[in-house]
């Protein structure tokens, strides 16, 4: 998501909070000066984040946040204030911050993209310069991130179905039921290089049924035919060979005989 994206995100209850701040500064002249002064605070804090200077605009959104407390502007300074946490690379601090937010704040107009900002702090797709190196994908890291995640994003298409962010948020969860099926293969696929053929077909046993129909379905029966094979497991071998040439009919695992104990292609070491 992009500074000027997040930017837009909100930004009505931005300004109905800037305009109950300035409003009450006709309450008397202390709470008026505490007021106006969160408004400008909240304004510099805001040119910090559009110049990616975190640190400065987290400090200048706590700030706004003690001041403004009970208000929109301090609800608005939260959420804004978990983004500036997540892009300074802060991911516990966000969570925490949203977590604290969702808690105290149920009713609030921000909470569809708090819910949504929750689950693009632990949505990580970007494995960075070592993860390209090793050939590692997403499938193969630990998918506790993408559990969270899903769970958020879940939580915001139930809660609020009419929200704007609930359609990206249905597509990511889309993505996070692949990835999290590609892993139970990635283990069983290990496991079956390692010669712990039980283990091989009970994690691919596993993806199969908690995740049904993902892509990583015809590797799943593969790897259950061959570690069944190894057993000696006849009927259930040919059970996973039946299923797999029955859904997959065109299959490269089959055709052009694929092992998924080998190295992929794509491996450097």
């Amino acid at each position: 998501m992009t500074d000027k994206t997040h930017s837009r995100l909100f930004s009505r209850s931005a300004v109905v909070a800037l305009a109950l701040v300035l409003s009450a500064c006709a309450s008397g002249p202390k709470d008026g000066d505490i007021q106006g002064s969160a408004a400008k605070l909240y304004a510099d804090a805001k040119d910090e984040i559009a110049s990616g200077a975190w640190d400065a605009a987290a400090k200048l959104l706590e700030r706004v946040e003690g001041r403004a407390g009970g208000t929109l502007l301090a609800q608005q300074s939260q959420i804004d204030l978990a983004y500036v946490y997540w892009r300074a690379g802060e991911k516990a601090q966000a969570l925490s911050t949203l977590d604290r937010f969702i808690k105290l704040n149920p009713s609030s107009p921000g909470l569809d993209y708090a819910l949504y900002l929750r689950g693009l702090v632990n949505f990580n797709d970007n494995l960075g310069i070592l993860g390209f190196l090793s050939g590692q994908t997403l499938s193969e890291r630990d998918q506790q991130a993408s559990r969270d995640a899903y769970q958020s994003f879940r939580q915001l298409a139930e809660q609020f179905p009419e929200s704007k962010y609930t359609p990206d948020a249905k597509l990511r969860m889309d993505f996070i039921v692949n990835a999290l099926s590609e892993y139970e293969v990635h283990v069983a696929r290990y496991y079956l290089r390692k010669g712990a053929f039980v283990a091989a077909a009970n994690r691919a046993q596993q993806a199969l049924t908690t995740y049904p129909q993902t892509p990583a379905t015809e590797e799943a029966l593969f790897i259950m035919i061959r570690a069944y094979d190894k057993l000696g497991l006849t009927p259930l071998r040919d059970d996973a060979d039946r299923l797999l040439r029955l859904n997959f009919p065109n299959s490269g695992f089959l055709a052009e005989g694929k092992s998924p104990d080998s190295k992929p292609w794509w491996k450097l070491w």
